[in-house]
């Protein structure tokens, strides 16, 4: 199974399986995608991106080494800001057959975070699982 997980923080072994099952873990191919998001819609209009990317790559880059530590098959990027804009250039170089999306809480939610499960389908055709996460 080829999993395309989007997050916005650093993600285990452990919240793949209580996403997906213990077992479909196993044999999963992980490409983590951390998105660029901004804290603020100002800091997004102004373009000041450098902070957002910069925590992009440490979620990515942790992410990837907790699941490998687990051996779980992954490798990681970053991602544009707005995550459909990120699931969709990640799915031109890895045709993933699930969607697994996790998001902070609504209250917690950076700007442009939110997006549903319904949305992800509809554009893409992929089953999709989504799950918050705390920061």
């Amino acid at each position: 199974m080829k999993l395309l997980v989007i997050t916005s923080e650093p993600i285990t072994a452990e919240h793949l399986r209580e996403a997906i099952g213990f077992d479909a873990t196993d044999d999963a191919e992980v490409l983590v995608i951390a998105p660029a998001l901004h804290k603020s819609a100002l800091r997004f209009w102004l373009s000041d991106a450098d902070d957002a990317i910069s925590r992009a790559q440490e979620v990515q880059q942790e992410s990837v080494d907790q699941l490998g530590d687990a051996g779980v098959t992954a490798t990681g990027d970053t991602g544009e800001s707005e995550p459909l804009a990120a699931i969709a250039d990640s799915l031109e170089a890895f045709p993933a057959d699930r969607v697994l999306l996790f998001m902070h809480s609504e209250s917690e939610q950076s700007y442009r975070e939110s997006v549903t499960a319904a949305e992800i389908t509809e554009r893409f055709g992929l089953p999709v699982i989504v799950r918050e996460i705390a920061s």
